[in-house]
């Protein structure tokens, strides 16, 4: 870069130089004309300049080199390794390209979901020993009730001999393996289906791979593509990265547990000039620091259209608001293919039956922290908004109907959990008993558990009311349970 800056220089004086009609002192103590015993770089081609009018002026072998002493001095690069990860970076390149912050949005799925350095991609972060614990990894029992949920909207869909069973953001694959074991002893049902699972983390695909127990087929038959079958009930198994990858054409079943909390949100703050967008920046510190956007941005249009859904004093009372244009989306694309090809759709997550105000976290290792702090070592989530699911999924086709949201234990106790864990006890040590108790109270419960005389610190916190259920169906097939 040096280099052609000094010859840019170079050509301009020169040109100034033939071209004008009159000396500069000045100009001609600025460049120099040495003589012939100049070093070999100055003889160089890409350093001496000759015109015939400069060989009249002076004599033969002068050549025109460049006084760099006025030149700007560059800093020296340090190489000096910095704390910063390769996320952070990354986030800060981003920023400094686009000349300005970036959404939230964009940063929680960089976050999270980067191919390279996300949160998800290459680690397994659930259970005690990553930085969270879902409900699957709680108790067998919450798989087994999904399961007994999906028979039953088999049972309603007519008996199909072919059926999609997909599921989104899979994690371990804990859910899965429940449902597929305790489904495994009923061949019509399990027979029918193809498990599909969306999952865009190659550790946990890895991870899903050996807890459903699978195995490739050997199959030389030429274009026939090798299947990968579970040994948990004999379904063939499929891995895509996104849902719009499942096939078509036929009834899907689809569970999303703990994935609508994932997709990023984009927070609006009210301002004196109206709802401004909250941005990630850069402090001059280096330290990513939250601001306001000056004008609107293209989300403003999902904020729009939520508060269209929502009664004016609903929002006139809130000084925050959070939307999920991915979550409506993703909702609109189910809720098409439910549609077209018939099944349902069961949704469980944390979150609220109208508008999320301000509801985005950050937990690493069991333990709340602030969201900027140290992107890609926390998993990041937020409260998922029910009420715009629905809304979402109703303005696709009359063809649909959208049922809840209830409780999670208002769910799971309708589909026999209680007789389940019962059965459980009959038949079991003393702790294993204990766990059964515990995992029982976590799925169902609400806060502490009354039973509990281990340490305070481990007591179990019921999740059954802070979680919601909510099903979307074809018509055809009526009301789903437990939703009647």
């Amino acid at each position: 870069m040096l280099t052609r800056h000094l010859l840019k220089q170079a050509s301009t004086c020169r040109h100034f130089l033939l071209n004008s009609k009159t000396s500069s002192p000045f100009l001609t103590k600025s460049i120099l004309f040495s003589s012939s015993s100049s070093s070999p770089e100055s003889q160089s081609p890409a350093n001496t300049f000759v015109d015939d009018k400069v060989k009249d002026q002076y004599p033969t072998g002068t050549s025109i080199s460049i006084d760099r002493s006025a030149l700007y001095n560059l800093p020296e690069h340090s190489h000096e390794p910095t704390s910063d990860s390769e996320l952070v970076k990354h986030l800060k390149g981003i920023i400094k390209f686009r000349g300005g912050p970036i959404s939230v949005a964009e940063y929680m799925e960089e976050v999270l979901t980067n191919p390279k350095f996300g949160f998800y991609i290459s680690r397994d972060v659930f259970g005690a020993e990553g930085d969270f614990i879902t409900s699957p990894e709680v108790s067998q029992m919450f798989g087994e009730m999904v399961g007994v949920w999906a028979m039953c909207l088999w049972e309603q869909m007519g008996r199909p001999k072919q059926v999609n069973l997909v599921e989104l953001g899979p994690g371990r694959g804990t859910l899965m393996a429940d449902l597929l074991r305790s489904a495994s002893k009923f061949k019509s049902f399990t027979e029918s289906l193809h498990v599909h699972m969306v999952e865009c983390s190659p550790t946990l695909q890895k991870l899903q791979h050996h807890n459903l127990k699978c195995f490739d087929e050997d199959d030389n038959s030429d274009g026939v593509e090798k299947r990968t079958v579970s040994m948990l009930a004999g379904t063939p198994v499929s891995w895509h990265a996104l849902l719009e990858q499942v096939p078509s054409g036929m009834p899907s079943i689809i569970i999303a547990h703990e994935f609508y909390d994932a997709l990023p949100v984009h927070q609006f703050q009210r301002a004196s000039r109206g709802w401004c967008e909250k941005m990630v920046d850069v402090s001059e510190d280096s330290m990513f620091r939250f601001v306001l956007s000056p004008q609107p941005t293209p989300a403003t249009l999902y904020l729009m259209r939520r508060c269209k859904w929502a009664a004016p004093e609903e929002i006139e009372k809130l000084g925050q608001i959070e939307v999920c244009p991915k979550a409506m989306d993703l909702t609109r694309t189910i809720a098409d293919r439910i549609s077209c090809d018939g099944g349902g759709a069961l949704i469980i997550d944390y979150g609220l039956n109208g508008v999320v105000s301000d509801s985005l976290q950050a937990i690493r290792k069991h333990k709340f922290i602030n969201i900027l702090d140290n992107p890609g070592s926390a998993d990041l989530s937020a409260y998922v908004d029910f009420a715009s699911i629905r809304h979402s999924a109703e303005e696709v086709s009359e063809d649909i109907s959208v049922h809840g949201p209830m409780t999670q234990s208002q769910f799971l106790g309708a589909l026999g959990i209680n007789f389940r864990v019962e059965a459980l006890l009959q038949n079991c040590t003393d702790e294993q008993a204990d766990s059964l108790r515990t995992g029982y109270w976590r799925l169902v419960g609400e806060g502490e558990a009354p039973f509990w005389e281990g340490p305070d610190e481990q007591v179990p916190i019921g999740m059954g009311t802070r979680y919601l259920a909510m099903a979307i169906v074809n018509k055809k097939q009526g009301v789903p349970v437990p939703f009647q």
